[in-house]
């Protein structure tokens, strides 16, 4: 079952400001880039249910951060119905991130008590999301739907909804900064976050330093719109 309590694992994302996602089949490798995200002071890491096995590279990867990374909070990305989704929460996942909107997903993570991040794409879509419990909402693919554009005209009429958009989010401070004067509560980021070079050369330390700016622009430029 989940480490940490729902409300608790909603105000991380949103104080971090940032989900990084990442996918790997070899659990090493996956350990090494949690590391380097820890060391960078995320606290938040969403793993992609992507590939064969996966399930199984994210129970030994949430040992790890259990018994290594005290305050990580793993959760799974991509998931797309309710039997995959308490399959991982089974292994102990603290969210379940999904590309699109669906109660069924919903009723198994409300009972569970487990944060869910849907997809949406409409207002309608947001709201029913909403409806159904989200804290955060994911509009994904956000740079197709509008980009920052599109999360300021939503929050006009529903000032009240925490949208997280994934999908067109560079860890660059231009780009960071329209998603958040747009009213973005968190932004999701993958492969711009993680090199494939990088990783394939073991540069874990050169990882841990690019996550690190891109972590402390997402505060710098949140801390600067707040103030």
């Amino acid at each position: 079952m989940a480490r940490y309590q729902r409300l608790t694992v909603a105000q991380t994302i949103l104080d971090n400001g940032m989900v990084p996602l990442f996918y790997h089949a070899q659990i090493e490798v996956c350990k090494n880039v949690l590391k380097a995200t820890y060391d960078a002071g995320i606290r938040v890491f969403e793993f992609t249910n992507r590939g064969d096995f996966a399930h199984e590279v994210f129970a030994e990867l949430n040992h790890y951060a259990l018994q290594q990374l005290p305050g990580m909070m793993l959760g799974v990305g991509s998931v797309v119905d309710a039997p995959t989704a308490a399959l991982y929460m089974q292994l102990g996942a603290n969210f379940i991130v999904s590309p699109l909107l669906n109660e069924e997903m919903a009723r198994v993570c409300n009972r569970r008590k487990v944060l869910w991040i849907p997809g949406c794409g409409t207002v309608s879509e947001i709201s029913k999301a909403e409806e159904l419990g989200a804290e955060i909402v994911k509009i994904f693919p956000a740079k197709q739907l509008g980009g920052a554009a599109f999360i300021k005209s939503v929050l006009a009429p529903c000032p009240w909804s925490r949208i997280m958009p994934s999908g067109g989010v560079e860890a660059e401070e231009e780009n960071l900064r329209q998603w958040f004067s747009a009213g973005a509560a968190c932004v999701g980021m993958g492969s711009n976050l993680f090199p494939a070079a990088l990783i394939n050369e073991n540069k874990y330390d050169e990882l841990k330093n690019r996550l690190q700016q891109a972590f402390q622009l997402v505060q710098k430029v949140k801390n600067e719109l707040a103030g």
